[in-house]
């Protein structure tokens, strides 16, 4: 269950158990990595909301954003995580805020990167009619039927003004196409080379819950064209299921750059693209010194090949060097091609060609002749790989990380050591660890090591390196499109000398009305080198010290969700900072899901009803009140449909093909926020189990 408003946990930093290494790393690379004992991972935020992208500033303050809209800031200067801004979004399956990346050139033009689904005028769900949802686009239907749908990803800028993201600064730079009222795959990430070009990777935009698991290229004519992918990664002239490439100019608009995949000018195609044939390129890094984009990309789900209609589902990853073609819908590889399927008769044709694929799709409006497919680097499906064991066996969720840039000048305490130089990082969201890829003189993967095994990545999202040569993780924790109890944000030092403190806080009580009196406590707070400490307690969130003691007490005259920070600083300037979240006002409301129920046995294609109910202090409006049905896949899950009232149905898709039946799950999650001052949320979320 979602961790409520209203819930304060005492523990806002995790630490590995570490012990100082023997002597100084620097400009001697290592023949072997130095002992996971030698890092330390420090929690910077415990409260980051749903976590989806990162980015370090030149101060070493933190962007970090969550999926609904919230941009916020670790501020080390106070320990504090600033709500820099909150941007208006579309919500539907995977929408919302996607990628943050600053400019090249921050320092001097404090220019911000955002990727986010504005909300435009797209059908939404109206609560006074429980028996239909409005904000699910129709899976049959014709052209005008599913025009409705039609809206963008935007890629802006804005300007940091200290520790705000001014909205009124944005720049609209580009907008992709989505289909929207459907999953899936709209997420993106940006990055630069070192030549200022800007990258952003682009998901197909593609429902693969009709497919059995496999290729997604339904060509009937009264089929939502959501359910062909050929329409887009597979296509020369849309921006979908690409990665792209540009060069942003003074005033917002872009040019590109010599080298993308098609010349400017070139009919039926995109002069943006630099690669294409991807599904869902979630994250990517640009290494600066080779220019090489390192990317990893989702594959479809099926567990196993079927010589009808496919290979299993395959994660890839790839060093993307020059513009090209990896395949997408058609094939995996040069060697593994998918099989042509006619979805209105149930009929296999024969396997795609992938040295010269074909885009014959009526979906289509780029070139019918596709550049032939290019091999990724690492290709690996659920059970174990022969080619590289090392990624082990498990669901499939690969992220392309950063490469590590080691700088002897750099006198940072904190920066890795000279062992990790070149590597690129590789972090499996479903498996929750990192690799690191040694990588041969064509970025041929040579071998595959382990990256600080013993130290907890749950469900990495985001990693980046920053300017102190620490490297920073956000983790989105188990669970579905909510704030789960393990996702934070945090920063992994390797140390040298001293360590950062561990800081424990707690509140009693936990809420009330203003004037409310709050007795704070840091009992449980150490130091792993038995240091001294000093302590800085920020009540109100207004950026001063109101208490220097290691215990407090402070009232609130006013009412305000509040997130009260101690932070703690030892001999050295190590520091490390805990939060709690005390609203003052009126109380968070408590949802339940009456109906369905945990662990309620359903089949795939049921229309499930819902009810909820909501206790308050103050008047419940059950239009505001929503339910958003997951499919539950392993670890991670996907948003299909979202309801609005306190009763209504929603009804499962049928698919036992997606990622294997046994690993399917159906969840409902409830959520309401009330019109209390300040306002309060709360949910609750089943899990119900499919019987077929």
């Amino acid at each position: 269950m979602k961790r409520l408003l209203t819930a304060v946990p005492v523990l806002a930093l995790v630490a590995t158990a570490l012990s100082a290494p023997s002597g100084p790393a620097t400009a001697q690379a290592a023949a072997a990595p130095p002992p996971d004992s030698a890092f330390q991972k420090v929690t910077l935020n415990d409260f980051p909301g749903e976590p989806i992208a990162l980015a370090v500033l030149p101060d070493k303050r933190v962007l970090h954003t969550s999926r609904k809209g919230e941009v916020r800031i670790n501020d080390p200067k106070s320990g504090r995580n600033i709500l820099a801004a909150t941007i208006p979004v579309y919500l539907h399956d995977e929408e919302g805020v996607q990628g943050v990346a600053i400019d090249g050139n921050f320092a001097q033009n404090k220019w911000v990167y955002i990727y986010y689904s504005p909300p435009m005028n797209t059908p939404s769900d109206d609560p006074a009619t429980p028996g239909v949802n409005e904000g699910d686009a129709p899976e049959t239907g014709t052209a005008a039927d599913f025009a409705r749908y039609k809206g963008v990803m935007r890629l802006s800028r804005f300007k940091l003004n200290g520790n705000t993201l001014s909205l009124g600064s944005e720049q609209k730079i580009m907008e992709v196409g989505t289909d929207r009222g459907m999953c899936c795959h709209v997420g993106g990430k940006i990055d630069f080379d070192n030549a200022g070009n800007l990258y952003l990777s682009t998901g197909d935009d593609t429902n693969p819950f009709a497919s059995g698991g496999y290729v997604p290229i339904d060509e009937r004519a009264n089929r939502n064209p959501a359910f062909d992918a050929q329409r887009t990664a597979g296509n020369t002239n849309d921006l979908r299921g690409k990665l792209l490439r540009i060069k942003v100019n003074n005033n917002g608009s872009y040019s590109i750059p010599k080298g993308n995949l098609f010349k400017p000018g070139t009919a039926y195609t995109r002069p943006e693209i630099y690669a294409m044939g991807l599904r869902n390129p979630f994250r990517f890094a640009v290494d600066k010194s080779t220019g090489v984009a390192y990317v990893g990309d989702y594959s479809p789900d099926a567990n196993s090949p079927n010589p009808a209609r496919g290979p299993a589902g395959h994660g890839r990853w790839m060093a993307i060097d020059k513009p090209a073609n990896y395949g997408w819908p058609y094939c995996v590889s040069p060697e593994l091609p998918y099989v042509d399927y006619d979805f209105a008769t149930g009929t296999s044709g024969a396997p795609f060609n992938c040295a010269a694929p074909v885009n014959e799709s009526p979906n289509n409006t780029g070139k019918r002749k596709l550049p032939p497919v290019e091999k990724a680097e690492v290709i690996y499906s659920y059970a174990a790989s022969a080619e590289f064991p090392e990624l082990g066996t498990g669901g499939i969720g690969p992220m392309g990380g950063p490469a590590y840039e080691f700088d002897a000048k750099n006198k940072s305490a904190t920066k890795w050591p000279q062992y990790y130089d070149g590597k690129p990082l590789f972090y499996e969201w479903t498996r929750d660890y990192v690799k690191g890829f040694n990588l041969g003189p064509a970025n041929e993967v040579t071998s595959i090591e382990s990256v600080l095994p013993s130290i907890v990545f749950d469900n990495p999202m985001d990693l980046e390196f920053g300017p102190d040569g620490a490297l920073y993780v956000l983790e989105y924790g188990d669970g579905y499109f909510s704030e789960n109890p393990e996702a934070q944000l945090a920063r992994i030092d390797y140390v040298r000398g001293n360590r950062t403190p561990i800081p424990r806080v707690s509140a009693t009580p936990t809420s009330g009305e203003a004037p409310l009196t709050v007795t704070f406590s840091s009992a449980g707070t150490t130091d792993p080198d038995g240091d001294s400490l000093k302590y800085a307690w920020d009540f109100n969130g207004d950026g001063v010290v109101d208490s220097r003691q290691a215990n407090a007490v402070y009232t609130f005259t006013e009412n305000g969700n509040y997130r009260p920070t101690l932070k703690v600083t030892d001999p050295t300037g190590r520091w490390a900072s805990a939060e709690v979240l005390l609203p003052v006002g009126t109380l968070a409301p408590v949802v339940t899901l009456v109906t369905p129920t945990d662990g309620q046995p359903f089949e795939f294609g049921d229309v499930v009803p819902f009810e909820v109910s909501v206790v308050d202090d103050q008047p419940v409006d059950c239009s505001k009140v929503t339910v958003t049905y997951i499919l539950g896949h392993a670890e991670h899950g996907h948003p299909l449909s979202t309801a609005s009232g306190c009763s209504g149905s929603i009804t499962t898709f049928l698919d036992a093909g997606h990622a294997g039946a046994d690993d399917l799950t159906g969840v409902f999650v409830a959520q309401y926020t009330d019109s209390g001052t300040p306002p309060q949320s709360g949910s609750d979320q089943v899990v119900l189990t499919p019987t077929a």
